[in-house]
């Protein structure tokens, strides 16, 4: 299947518009682009609440929003703790407040989104510290949040995913609480080699090898070696005892392929498992669902399987 029509001449306008190199953009000016890029997502969709909070962090409290999806009832249902894309030098709560919307409203779930902290300012592992710890608190005090402790999961896009993935391996080995799901959208799960996905798409679909290399080389520190497990979930060598996992990629994405290699491993390992290959698809899609109407179909795809693995 080709590049949708839609994503396609998306594609061209922001080609037109003539980006200066990734390599050569500052981490300010990386977040200033990606804040405009995220106003092409949904147009806010009305839900039962939000309530903005602080949890205990390693460095500090750290804000997070609860989201409450419209007509629930329950005093404690289902919950995920999200953990938003930009490379982990960009992006916030605000910037993907309609992704957390449509996961809750599509899920049925209580979505807590945090902000943890970006790099350079705080490079590796400030981030990876701030979610494990996010993810102890909420899970130690659920019921606070209004959550139901045995259908508690986590969620990660993009660079987010790379966080859930690497703090939910991390949660398996060193104790911590129960998890029912592990939700990852298109995730960056490998920063240490090309995967043939990396070289076929690495310019012109939305985020280039640049982008990646970028973000990377503002995250990291010198000397740290980015096929640490940490940073690229993908080499971890044991992938067993991870809670149920649900990997959503696009087809034309430059992560796919370690998307689809970490299912495999999964399965191996003797995880449950679920893929999905959005065709015609670029990376970050159901987050732009101004331009790509797409983005509603597939999160009444991805909200139903939140509801399943919760039930």
């Amino acid at each position: 299947m080709s590049l949708d029509p839609r994503v396609k001449r998306f594609l061209s306008i922001l080609a037109a518009g003539n980006p200066p190199n990734a390599l050569q953009t500052s981490a300010a000016e990386r977040r200033t682009a990606f804040a405009e890029l995220l106003t092409l997502g949904a147009a806010e969709l009305p839900i039962g609440r939000t309530e903005d909070h602080k949890v205990p962090g390693p460095a500090g409290t750290l804000p997070v929003r609860i989201y409450t999806p419209a007509g629930a009832s329950a005093r404690l249902m289902p919950g995920i703790v999200y953990f938003h894309g930009g490379g982990l030098v960009a992006g916030s709560v605000a910037t993907h407040d309609s992704i957390a919307r449509a996961l809750a409203n599509s899920g049925a779930c209580r979505v807590v989104s945090v902000d943890y902290r970006l790099a350079p300012e705080h490079p590796f592992p400030a981030a990876l510290e701030d979610s494990l710890a996010a993810i102890r608190h909420i899970g130690a005090n659920a019921a606070d949040f209004g959550i139901d402790p045995a259908r508690f999961g986590i969620c990660g896009d993009s660079a987010g995913a790379t966080l859930a993935a690497a703090s939910c391996h991390a949660l398996a080995r060193t104790g911590g609480p129960q998890l029912a799901l592990q939700l990852l959208l298109c995730p960056i799960l490998d920063h240490s080699r090309m995967t043939e996905s990396r070289r076929e798409f690495a310019t012109g679909y939305l985020v280039d090898q640049a982008t990646l290399d970028h973000d990377l080389l503002h995250y990291l520190l010198p000397g740290a070696n980015p096929a640490d497990p940490r940073i690229s979930p993908l080499r971890a060598e044991d992938l067993s005892g991870l809670p149920r996992t649900i990997i959503h990629t696009a087809q034309f994405d430059p992560v796919r392929d370690e998307g689809l290699e970490y299912c495999e491993r999964l399965r191996a390992a003797g995880v449950s498992v679920s893929y999905v290959c959005h065709p015609g698809m670029i990376h970050l899609f159901y987050g732009l669902g101004q331009v790509i109407p797409y983005a509603r179909t597939a999160f009444v795809e991805i909200g139903a399987q939140i509801r399943e693995a919760l039930a």
